[in-house]
């Protein structure tokens, strides 16, 4: 993914009014992100832990959707969870369902579509390796290549993003 500005970023949302994306806070580490391993930039808002954030890369320009995050969350210690988006295997702790208010009318009258995500929505780093899940029962084995998983990643990330923009 090539580095975005804060303007670009603040200005790619297509579920949330300009004000929530001027409002919104960037990721602390906003920084120092490794563009060259994200595939798409995820975080949970500093300001407002009930709300994330997801920008992907599109040719038009970047694509951001915002998100809420549950207040509570039920987790066990004994059962894994799989990310929709990358198919890691968490810890049930480690994979939330996220809510995205759809684009437009549809939206604003209250519809949303949601998607279980690693919690940290740091996706692109544990498909590349540079980060572990947490699992009590070890990693899961893939035969698919680096490319082939970051291909179906972006499918996924693509289905749910034309989900929420959707007319």
């Amino acid at each position: 993914m090539e580095p975005l500005s804060e303007k670009q970023i603040r200005s790619s949302f297509v579920n949330c009014t300009k004000g929530e994306a001027a409002r919104l806070r960037l990721p602390l580490d906003f920084a120092e992100l490794p563009w060259e391993d994200l595939d798409f930039l995820g975080w949970v808002d500093p300001g407002a832990p009930l709300r994330a954030h997801l920008v992907l890369s599109r040719a038009q320009g970047p694509l951001g959707i915002s998100l809420r995050v549950p207040s509570v969350s039920r987790t066990s210690a004994v059962k894994s969870s799989l990310c929709q988006i990358c198919l890691t295997g968490h810890a049930s702790s480690g994979v939330t369902l996220l809510a995205a208010p759809l684009a437009g009318a549809r939206g604003r009258e209250g519809n949303t579509v949601g998607v279980y995500v690693c919690a940290d929505l740091a996706c692109p780093l544990y498909v590349r390796g540079k980060r572990q899940p947490k699992l009590r029962s070890g990693l899961y084995e893939e035969s698919l290549t680096l490319d082939e998983r970051l291909a179906r990643m972006s499918g996924n990330l693509d289905a749910f993003a034309g989900k929420v923009t959707a007319a």
